[in-house]
């Protein structure tokens, strides 16, 4: 089970991916951003801190993290007052509408006004409500079971526009053909939030180095001590729930919807998941940083996830919580996908 909290606080600016290169086929500023960091990033803290040598099958010096158990979780975010009370994805078919914007330094609230569900004998998600819903909010953990409030994330885009220099020289390269433009997008978190992770193995607290850009961040390390935030992870997820992390299920060469299983050199749905009816959106891009030896790090195969909120409707029930879920139906690259809390499920 997962025992501690991981809070991190900005101590500036953090940033997203990097954009792409501006050119008349992309001119939309954050097309290649991803924010909040994935559990994957967290994993570089760790990495960081408790990284051995060793050697690998060809002789090489490599830095090998020996926490063979080390499980992650997020990103979720809290009011630094309390952690524990963390917001996660809001699930897809409870439908909310935002309140309109007053002061700019709090965080927009909303209301949920329906909840879909699935009806057996129709075939259709029920009640159908005409109007205009907002997809990407957050809800409080301690409201999971009795969602009413939804907030907006807690931080902005502050865009960045730099020229492309020259190799060697101060000027711009016109002749690139990127492009002689690129974008950064800088993030700004709310100063009175934090970013939340779950953990099973505590870290050290302190400064750190954070993400690829590597900004500075202060890591506090929590024990979790609230009780309604330990039934709900220890809760079987049944028939009926939704994903709180993106979900990458599959082999280790294509993603699907639903956990796949290996049979007689055939990969196939996972028993307990055929027939399953699925709310989601659009897949979301995952990848981690593999390692390596030297300066240049490999990274994992570029994968695509099943997004945070993606509701499941099974026809068997799962009666287990996501920490006893078969380690099978995660792929295995190195590390087991389950490592960085794929597809931890809340039961509805």
């Amino acid at each position: 089970m997962f025992s501690h909290l991981i809070i991190i606080q900005p101590l500036g600016f953090l940033y997203g991916s990097a954009g792409p290169f501006l050119s008349p086929d992309n001119l939309v500023g954050r097309s290649g951003n991803s924010f909040p960091p994935s559990a994957a990033t967290v994993s570089g803290l760790y990495a960081a801190k408790y990284s051995q040598p060793g050697i690998n099958e060809r002789g090489e010096t490599t830095q090998r993290l020996d926490l063979p158990d080390l499980t992650l979780a997020g990103p979720f975010w809290a009011d630094t007052e309390n952690p524990q009370n963390f917001y996660v994805p809001t699930p897809f078919n409870y439908l909310a509408e935002m309140n309109p914007p007053q002061d700019e330094e709090k965080i927009r609230q909303g209301q949920i006004t329906a909840k879909l569900t699935w009806n057996r004998e129709t075939k259709k998600w029920q009640p159908l409500k005409p109007g205009k819903f907002d997809t990407k909010t957050w809800l409080p953990i301690h409201e999971w079971e009795n969602a009413k409030t939804v907030s907006k994330e807690p931080w902005q885009y502050l865009p960045h526009l730099h020229p492309r220099l020259e190799t060697e020289q101060r000027r711009v390269d016109a002749n690139s053909e990127q492009g002689s433009l690129f974008l950064e997008n800088s993030i700004q978190m709310h100063p009175d939030t934090c970013l939340v992770y779950l953990t099973n193995t505590p870290i050290d607290e302190g400064w750190y180095r954070f993400g690829g850009e590597g900004h500075l961040v202060e890591v506090n390390c929590q024990s979790i001590t609230d009780k309604i935030l330990l039934e709900l992870l220890a809760k079987p997820v049944g028939n009926n729930f939704a994903l709180i992390t993106p979900a990458v299920w599959g082999s280790n060469r294509f993603s699907y919807r639903f956990p796949t299983i290996q049979q007689e050199g055939d990969w196939i749905t996972a028993p307990e998941w055929e027939n399953a009816q699925i709310f989601t959106e659009r897949p979301r891009p995952f990848r981690y940083r593999l390692g390596g030896t030297g300066d240049t790090k490999r990274l994992a195969r570029g994968r695509y996830a099943v997004p945070a909120g993606t509701v499941y409707v099974l026809a068997k029930e799962i009666p287990h919580p996501w920490f006893n879920w078969d380690k099978s139906w995660f792929p295995d690259e190195g590390y087991s996908y389950k490592r960085w809390g794929c597809g931890l499920a809340l039961p509805l």
